[in-house]
Parts: C-alpha cells; sequence; structure tokens
C-alpha cells in the first residue's frame, strides 16, 4: 500500500487539496535489489560499475537493505496520527524517484482514486538540484498528461521544529559522550554535492557559496546557539560532509568527514559530536558513512565519538510538517501566512524561479512546481504553484 486514510475528520484545514504526498528518494529492500537500485540513481552520470559495486558493499554490509522505506512508513503513521489530532482526514500518499512505490505508480494510483490536487512533502529539507530541482523532475515525469496537480511544501530545514529536533538529538549526543562533553566540537554533517552545483543552489541573486550550503551554515548556527543556551557552554562548530561520488577530477563540497576527524585528533581535539543535519532520516549515508566508517575511525584515532540523531519522527517534526502543510494550503487559498523561520533567515519557497538550482546536464527538462511566465490553462498537472 501506498497510502493511508482516516475516518471521519474533515480536510478544510488543507482544502483545496485533497490528497498528500509523501516524496522520497527510494532504496532496496533485499539484497536482489542493490543494483538495479543504485543503477536507477545513477542512471546517465557515467558512474562506472566498479564504483557501483563498491557502494553496494555499503547496503549489502546491512543486508542488502536500506532503512529509508521503513522510515517513510514510521513517518507516514506519525503524519496520519498527528493530521487525524487536527482532524484532518485528508489520505497520505507514498512514491519514491528511485524505488518502489515509484512515484509514476503513485500518481497513478492518486488519479484512479479521484484526486486531481495534490500536496506534497519531500524527504529533502534543503535547496539544490540533487534535493529539490531533481525531485520537481520526476514529479514532471510521474504525472505526465494526467490533469492532476501537484504543488508542495517549501523547503523547511530553517523551519523551527526541525530544529528543535536537531537541538534536542545533539544535547542527547553530548550527554553520551560524557567526560568529553564539555570540550566537545559539534560537526554537522551532510550530503556532499558537486561543487558547481552548490554554487547554483537557490534563486537569483545567491551568495558566493549558494542556499545549500548557507542553508546548512545558518541550521548548524541556531543548533549550536541553542545547545550553548541549554549546557551553558560555549561549542565551536562546523560543517563537514559525507558520501562524495563523482571523479576526482570533479569538485565537490569538502572537508570530508572522515578526513576532518583526523585533523581535529592531530589539532589536539578529544571528542565530537556528529550532527546529520543534512538528513531528515537515518538514511544508508548516516548508518554507513557516520555510524561506520566515521565511528571506525574516530575509535582508531582515539577520538570521543556520538552520532545525534536524526530528525526522523521527532514530534516536533512531525509538528512542524504539519504545520507547513497547512501552512501551504492556507496559501493556496490566497490567505496571508507568516511562515515559521528561525531567526535571520528567509522561508523556503513554495514554487521556484527558473534559474533556482538548475540542471546542469540538461537545461531544458521540465519541473513541477516552478514559477513561470506562461499562463496555465488550470486544467494540466503541468500547471505551477502559487
Amino acid at each position: 500500500m501506498t497510502s493511508t486514510d482516516a475516518t471521519g475528520g474533515g480536510v478544510s484545514l488543507l482544502d483545496p487539496y485533497d490528497a498528500v504526498l509523501l516524496v522520497s528518494f527510494g532504496g532496496p529492500e533485499k539484497p536482489a535489489d542493490v543494483l538495479p537500485f543504485l543503477e536507477n540513481v545513477t542512471r546517465g552520470r557515467g558512474i562506472p560499475p566498479e564504483r557501483l559495486a563498491e557502494v553496494a558493499e555499503h547496503y549489502h554490509h546491512f543486508g542488502g537493505r536500506s532503512p529509508i522505506n521503513d522510515q517513510c512508513r514510521s513517518l507516514l503513521a506519525a503524519l496520519r496520527t498527528e493530521l487525524d489530532r487536527r482532524g484532518i482526514g485528508v489520505p497520505l500518499f507514498w512514491g519514491n524517484r528511485n524505488w518502489k512505490p515509484y512515484l509514476a505508480d503513485t500518481a497513478a494510483e492518486l488519479f484512479a482514486a479521484g484526486h486531481r490536487r495534490v500536496l506534497a512533502l519531500t524527504t529533502s529539507a534543503y535547496p539544490s538540484y540533487s534535493s529539490c530541482r531533481q525531485y520537481r523532475e520526476d514529479l514532471y515525469d510521474a504525472v505526465a498528461d494526467r490533469p492532476l496537480t501537484i504543488d508542495r511544501i517549501r523547503h523547511y530545514a530553517t523551519h523551527p521544529g526541525f530544529v528543535t529536533a536537531s537541538v534536542n538529538a545533539t544535547l542527547a549526543a553530548l550527554d553520551v559522550l560524557g567526560d568529553h562533553a564539555a570540550r566537545a566540537r559539534l560537526i554537522f554533517v551532510t550530503h556532499s554535492i558537486p561543487a558547481a552545483m552548490a554554487a547554483t543552489a537557490g534563486p537569483e541573486p545567491r551568495t558566493s557559496t549558494g542556499a545549500y550550503v548557507d542553508w546548512h551554515a545558518a541550521v548548524a548556527a541556531e543548533v549550536t546557539r541553542r545547545v550553548e543556551r541549554r549546557r551553558g557552554i560555549p561549542y565551536r562548530h562546523e560543517l563537514a560532509y559525507c558520501s562524495r561520488s563523482g571523479t576526482p577530477q570533479q569538485p565537490w563540497l569538502e572537508p570530508d568527514i572522515g578526513e576532518r576527524l583526523s585533523s581535529l585528533k592531530a589539532a589536539g581535539c578529544s571528542g565530537v559530536v556528529v550532527v546529520p543535519i543534512g538528513f531528515v532520516s537515518d538514511h544508508m549515508e548516516v548508518v554507513f558513512d557516520l555510524d561506520t566508517e566515521a565511528a571506525q575511525r574516530a575509535a582508531e584515532l582515539g577520538l570521543g565519538f556520538a552520532r545525534a540523531a536524526t530528525a526522523g519522527t521527532h514530534p516536533a517534526f512531525v509538528e512542524a510538517l504539519a504545520d507547513l502543510l497547512c501552512e501551504r494550503a492556507a496559501a493556496a487559498r490566497g490567505e496571508v501566512t507568516q511562515p515559521a523561520v528561525i531567526d535571520g533567515v528567509e522561508p523556503g519557497w513554495y514554487s521556484c524561479q527558473p534559474a533556482c538550482c538548475p540542471n546542469l546536464r540538461d537545461s531544458n527538462r521540465p519541473s513541477l512546481c516552478q514559477l513561470t511566465t506562461a499562463a496555465s490553462s488550470g486544467n494540466s498537472g503541468r500547471s505551477f504553484a502559487l
């Protein structure tokens, strides 16, 4: 099943939407799925077979099963409970970009069930090509020629609910670190992306680093400030990256988390808390790159190490997602909204500028949820959101 429904309860708070779609990355659920899944992920990127085989071993280390699909099921269940609590009975659907349930199949299911205007939320919280536009491109393809309109909630990494989940997780990880906690370095980790992609993330005008890096830096700074207030101790913090791929000649965001652990130990650091703010749940990049490789590197170095939890189904995060759904629906109804956001940053966007997070390989590929000067016919899934 790719949908859940509630009995009783109205949908007025989400009008004009008649369904909610959770959009995620997808992952294999058994060993035979691993290589086909990786081929889906890397199609058209020229990744050599030996690199795919290397990454496949990450999955086989965990029995050939990614944790991401089970976490989507858990998030759907938690969101169902929260929406029911608010009296919102709109059905929830789920579709993935790279594995079952595929977005195209879920779009067909939505249409067959009579849904015509759907509100999407993605499990990616930040702006960049790989974490935003690529999802919107796949939504465009999934809708095909059906008269199905899909809008989306705004990017939400800077929502106070997401930040609260990270603060609580960081505090818990500091407790685990014990004697090293007072002098620990907070290392906020996200997925590395090509430097060219990072530089073009977000709408114009951009800073020199782009919105992907800027948003992570803002979230890291806010989490650190709140942790300092709670513990009464100042902490140094920084960004690091994991899961680099591509050719060695192509610049990607650095430093790599493993290399940074080594340099911190050499500089006299005694312990670190690794906070995976770039991931909303324990993806393979978290359980392998951080819990396995980074933890092993820290142990070899004699460096105190604790990994903070991802947002997952933290109540503050689930409540934030419900708030974001209601906020987007209010905007679609033409109501004035006051988006919740941490201090010092702008809220995310309901729809993206054409030049936002461009596809550097195929600039003409269409996507949903994008501003356009072309008039919409109003009866096509390829019409655009506010």
